[in-house]
């Protein structure tokens, strides 16, 4: 892009960019320092703000651009992300949110450790919880390296980079300065303004086609060149065997992903109350239901009016599909509505970016000074000295991802958060269940479930096609590919599972009746909960 549509875009950048800070010094200076507004901002928010301060956390750049991106180029298979992403919470609701809520504090380990030895399961659990949270963050990198280098008009690699090192230095300032309180305004309005955009443009795409949506999906099949097979299960995941795994695997990492996301969980945090905690999952649902019913639109329209064949040309992953509709549906490249309705929708998406890894950032960030840093020293030291920890923790985190985000700036986003969501169901979500529901589980049990889904999901990663032996893959050249799926979720979650049995069958301790009992207590009717 060029000229005014650079200004425009910039200026609007600008704008947010402007009023986040103005939020973030704002709520710097009337916080008190204390780890409980650090981390979850007093647990003062009600239900409808921490529902949409979660949608703002879950419709990152994987839902925005990713997706959207899928289904212009792969059509029904790429509506399966949406599918996916949507059904999670329904684990959330129903398993998790409200027993989370009863026995935490600020981050997951708190809830395993209620009735564990501490210092084993605290150091498993954040390591696991850093692991995830970095992956996340290299997906919503990826996002602002093609969204600025189309907005530049410059594909080279220069522009990425730069654009990845923005985010990153903007979302340490985040979290650095405000804590939970700033993080969750800027997830609000950040959630407002992306579901008003969507809005907008799905309003459009319809309109183009008179509300028509059968022929938005006929014209959509045409232009793609697969004719009818667009719409029909298997264009990306069909075929072979191996093709068709791939699919189970995703699916389920998908489903079971959510559940054990820390930066979700940690939102549970900042309300005051489990049934707080359980209403901000419906108002969660609802906005991110309709939200992904709206990227269904999007995707199709992209493929309908912009064409899979440019929107592979401006990304090959199809990354920056949106912002093209967007371009083309203000009256194409050079007119004054393309240009505003791209500058639009442009802010509107690194806006979610910077949203999301501020959220994101603070949740590993906790994890590394509440559950690492407490339990590696001796002794406890006041809360002050645990919240600056997490202010410098925040600095390597943003660093670490920084650096995975340029060496994976051509992978689709939303395939990117397909692999976090599997090592965080692998590793995060079979010790949660085990600690909730399971009486005899013990502390060997935790310790091996974590690392029995994380070492695996991570290993497969490194020795599937993502890594090496296929054109796409990060080290294109090399050619050390023994897994033959991209995601590890159908073998990684099973064993994360697997490896939490098999810790408590081999372990000699006796499990604690009386703090299981307590736990399990608090869990269900959160008597003596924070």
């Amino acid at each position: 892009m060029t000229g005014d549509h650079q200004t425009l875009a910039l200026l609007l950048f600008s704008v947010f960019v402007a009023i986040t800070l103005g939020i973030t010094t704002w709520v710097s200076r009337s916080r008190h320092g204390s780890a409980e507004e650090f981390y979850a901002g007093g647990r003062l928010f009600s239900p409808m703000e921490n529902g949409f301060a979660i949608a703002g956390d879950y419709m990152s750049a994987a839902s925005f651009l990713g997706i959207s991106g899928l289904i212009a180029l792969f059509g029904y298979d790429g509506l399966l992300y949406s599918v996916g992403f949507l059904v999670a919470w329904l684990v959330v609701l129903f398993l998790v949110a409200e027993l989370v809520r009863n026995c935490g504090r600020f981050t997951l380990a708190d809830v395993i450790a209620a009735r564990m030895k501490e210092r084993p399961v605290r150091i498993a659990s954040g390591t696991a919880s850093v692991t995830v949270s970095i992956l996340y963050l290299v997906a919503q990198m990826v996002g602002a390296g093609s969204l600025v280098a189309l907005l530049l008009g410059d594909t080279g690699e220069a522009a990425q980079a730069w654009a990845v090192i923005g985010v990153g230095a903007l979302m340490v300032i985040y979290v650095s300065l405000g804590g939970m309180r700033a993080t969750t305004w800027i997830q609000i309005v950040k959630a407002v303004l992306l579901l008003g955009g969507t809005i907008v443009l799905t309003v459009l795409v319809l309109v183009h086609f008179h509300g028509d949506f059968d022929r938005l999906l006929r014209t959509a099949a045409e232009r793609s060149g697969h004719g009818a097979a667009f719409l029909a299960p298997g264009l990306k995941y069909g075929g072979d065997w191996i093709a068709r795994f791939d699919f189970i695997s995703l699916g389920l990492a998908l489903v079971l992903g959510t559940a054990g996301l820390p930066h979700i969980l940690s939102r549970f945090y900042t309300v005051p109350t489990a049934r707080a905690a359980r209403r901000s999952v419906v108002w969660s649902i609802g906005l991110i239901g309709g939200f992904y019913l709206m990227t269904i639109v999007l995707g199709f329209g992209a493929a309908a009016i912009v064409g899979p064949d440019a929107v592979r040309g401006s990304h090959a992953s199809g990354n920056t599909a949106v912002p093209l509709l967007a371009l083309d549906l203000g009256g194409g490249a050079g007119s004054t509505g393309g240009t505003v309705l791209f500058a639009i929708v442009a802010a509107v998406a690194f806006a979610t970016i910077l949203a999301v890894v501020a959220g994101i950032t603070l949740a590993s960030s906790a994890s590394v000074a509440h559950d690492l840093y407490a339990s590696l020293r001796r002794r406890h030291g006041v809360p002050r000295g645990e919240v600056t920890v997490a202010r410098i923790a925040a600095v390597g985190i943003g660093a670490t991802a920084i650096g995975l985000g340029l060496l994976a700036r051509d992978l689709n986003v939303a395939f990117l958060v397909g692999l976090a969501f599997a090592v965080a169901a692998s590793a995060n979500l079979p010790v949660l269940l085990y600690s909730l529901f399971w009486r005899g589980f013990t502390t060997r049990g935790a310790v091996w479930a974590i690392y029995g889904g994380l070492v695996p999901s991570l290993v497969l990663v490194v020795l599937s096609p993502v890594v090496s032996g296929s054109p796409q893959a990060l080290f294109p050249e090399a050619d050390f590919q023994v897994f033959p799926l991209e995601n590890p979720g159908l073998v990684s979650i099973p064993l994360g599972f697997l490896a939490g049995w098999l810790g408590t069958a081999t372990s000699a301790e006796v499990p604690d009746e009386a703090k299981h009992a307590e736990t399990e207590v608090r869990s269900l009717t959160g008597a003596g909960a924070v």
